[in-house]
């Protein structure tokens, strides 16, 4: 058991100092002992804000107060973590990587039309290409029967289309 603590402490001193910080203010329910109750358990930090990513409701006044931590240094917290592999630690935020892309999936490209579901207007010729190249096709499957056809009518007694002026 012991072996296992000293572990996660080598691990929890080879992050950043912004990332200690963080995770010493707002400590994980995963990374807390067995046993221990996370309601009583909580520092000063997260009785008043429980996620500093998020904007609280004062229970008195009932005013709404920013978050703690701003969207930039949110941004800032969510890189560090991704890159010492300690994301899936941080508390939920609109700067998380699942969230993002989420919100990608969602909206798409932030084009019209790019998102699930939806279609992108384009420009009419654009639009029509599709019934376009679909009916040419057809006309060429059709076009051996419109040979022969105008091998017995020829060209004099041809009715089908608009005669030349020639």
């Amino acid at each position: 058991m012991a072996t296992i603590a000293q572990k996660n402490i080598q691990l929890a001193l080879a992050l950043p100092a912004r990332l200690r910080t963080f995770f010493a203010r707002y400590p994980p329910a995963s990374i807390l002992p067995e046993g221990a109750d996370p309601e009583t358990s909580k520092t000063p930090y997260q009785q008043v804000a429980p996620n500093p990513f998020q904007s609280t409701k004062h229970p008195v006044t009932g005013k709404w107060h920013d978050p703690k931590y701003s969207l930039r240094r949110q941004a800032e917290l969510v890189k560090l973590a991704r890159k010492h592999h300690v994301e899936e630690l941080l508390p939920f935020t609109v700067k998380g990587t699942e969230e993002r892309l989420r919100k990608r999936v969602e909206l798409g490209l932030r084009v019209k039309g790019t998102g699930v579901g939806q279609k992108v207007k384009g420009h009419k010729h654009e639009r029509q290409l599709v019934a376009k190249m679909e009916k040419r096709r057809q006309a060429m499957l059709e076009m051996p029967d419109l040979i022969r056809e105008w091998k017995k009518v020829g060209r004099r007694n041809w009715e089908k289309y608009p005669k030349n002026a020639s």
